[in-house]
């Protein structure tokens, strides 16, 4: 249930409707899409804390506009599985649980 927010130049899209309007309201004063991610993030902080929080992935697909043209960049933010495991850990099982101690996190 994505809500978006168009703009005459632009388009925000955020679980929550707050978090697209307050990107939007970044892109409207100028600003570029980092900064309208970054807002949007901190507004899902608030208005939706359990879709946002430290150690969490990001992926991003950006266009840039380069002299030559646009030019596609991709960034993979996410991070590292913890140190401590390997995949004879998880020998005999049928899947990697989705909670508890044994879950596969990623950590920032």
């Amino acid at each position: 249930m994505f809500n978006s927010v168009r703009g005459r130049r632009g388009i925000a899209v955020a679980p929550h409707a707050l978090a697209s309007q307050s990107a939007l309201a970044i892109l409207r004063e100028g600003g570029n899409a980092v900064e309208a991610m970054v807002a949007a993030a901190a507004t899902i902080a608030v208005a939706y804390p359990h879709m946002n929080g430290i150690g969490g992935d990001s992926f991003w697909l950006m266009s840039l506009a380069t002299p030559t043209g646009p030019t596609l960049i991709g960034v993979e933010g996410c991070g590292k599985a913890a140190a401590g495991i390997s995949a004879n850990h998880y020998q005999g099982r049928s899947a990697i649980p989705f909670r508890g101690p044994d879950a596969a996190l990623t950590m920032a």
